[in-house]
């Protein structure tokens, strides 16, 4: 299962790591929504990659856990690993801290 939510003018690409439809992977993507939308509009793109199916698109970004976030771009490519429930943690790993405030 693959699936890519693409919002106009992308400087933010991100990939969610997941391994199907478990609660916290589910939250994980639910958080990444509300955060994107909040601090993120119309700036983002999720592509969500469930490695259940193909596990083998982990070695891509080397992933060793689900929930992983991956931010692309902007560079350097920086990875959060959870649920995605502490907020001020994912602005900080996503380089956002200095553009909230």
């Amino acid at each position: 299962m693959q699936q890519t939510f693409a919002v106009e003018a992308t400087p933010y690409m991100l990939r969610l790591y997941v391994a199907g439809q478990t609660p916290k992977c589910m939250r994980a993507f639910s958080n990444l929504k509300r955060i994107c939308e909040q601090y993120l509009t119309n700036r983002y793109q999720i592509e969500m990659i469930d490695l259940q199916g193909n596990p083998a698109l982990a070695r891509r970004d080397q992933i060793l856990a689900v929930p992983t976030l991956v931010r692309r771009l902007p560079e350097p490519v920086r990875k959060i690993i959870g649920d995605l429930s502490n907020t001020q943690r994912v602005l900080a790993g996503l380089d956002l801290s200095s553009d909230v405030v």
